[in-house]
């Protein structure tokens, strides 16, 4: 049976357009999306990935670029499914040569894929390269009119944020006017404080996990990992990974959604 990988960002959505693909007869393959989910296809490639661009349609655009780079699944064809046309076509704008369809179409999307695959031509710019001008508070998601909270943030992290939005209100405790938080973590013990944070993230919440990475001086137990295990024992969901500067780098969860009846 000829086997899809299916990238998703809600379980239970994902588990419906899981059986829409087995139902035409293809063997899905679904997990939540994590760095070892690219290792995975670089050492067994699917017949194709499905990329669902109806949620979180940047971070599907990212994962194809990161396919794209990688040798060993540069050449996996990729099916872009759904997704709000504007964001669809700035997507196009990347990966040109992928297949787009909605799932009324997915069958016969599917059937080109395995049967004569397009031809990749174009190898888009590193994921590195589309965010190198994108100002911090914009990639952690700090937008006008909200309030970002910093956990044991560095001395100088004011002035690696630079310019912010307008209205933006800066505060060093959790408090439910919280939209955005950032906690700095350093140690195993740091991360203990994510379960208070967690409890008394409000619904609509971001949560920024931020540990040191590997070049800078701290522990090594405090990995990208270890920060997922924490958060996502917490009933939290990790989409986004954010190099935050030279020293520190991010995770960032949000409350998982209650399924619904």
């Amino acid at each position: 049976m000829t086997r899809i990988r299916l990238i998703h960002w809600n379980i239970t959505e994902a588990a419906e357009r899981t059986s829409i693909l087995k139902s035409a007869g293809y063997e899905i393959d679904y997990e939540p999306f994590t760095p070892q989910t690219l290792k995975r296809l670089k050492n067994n490639p699917p017949a194709a990935v499905v990329i669902d661009l109806s949620r979180l349609p940047r971070q599907g655009r990212d994962v194809a670029i990161r396919i794209r780079h990688a040798k060993a699944t540069r050449n996996i064809t990729i099916i872009f499914v759904e997704g709000d046309q504007e964001k669809v076509d700035q997507v196009k704008m990347h990966v040109p040569d992928a297949l787009y369809t909605d799932y009324n179409q997915i069958n016969k999307a599917l059937r080109a894929a395995v049967t004569n695959p397009p031809k990749v031509t174009t190898i888009p710019k590193s994921i590195f390269e589309l965010y190198r001008n994108v100002p911090l508070a914009k990639k952690l998601g700090v937008i006008s009119n909200t309030t970002l909270t910093l956990i044991d943030p560095p001395e100088d992290f004011g002035r690696t944020l630079d310019e912010l939005p307008r209205n933006v209100t800066i505060q060093r405790c959790l408090s439910d006017q919280s939209d955005v938080v950032i906690s700095f973590v350093e140690t195993q013990k740091d991360l203990s404080r994510i379960t208070e944070i967690a409890d008394k993230l409000r619904p609509s919440g971001k949560l920024w996990i931020a540990w040191r990475k590997k070049t800078s001086e701290g522990d090594a137990a405090v990995t990208q990992t270890t920060v997922r295990k924490i958060g996502l024992s917490l009933g939290l969901v990790d989409y986004k990974v954010c190099s935050i500067d030279a020293n520190w780098t991010g995770l960032l969860f949000a409350r998982r959604k209650p399924k619904q009846a």
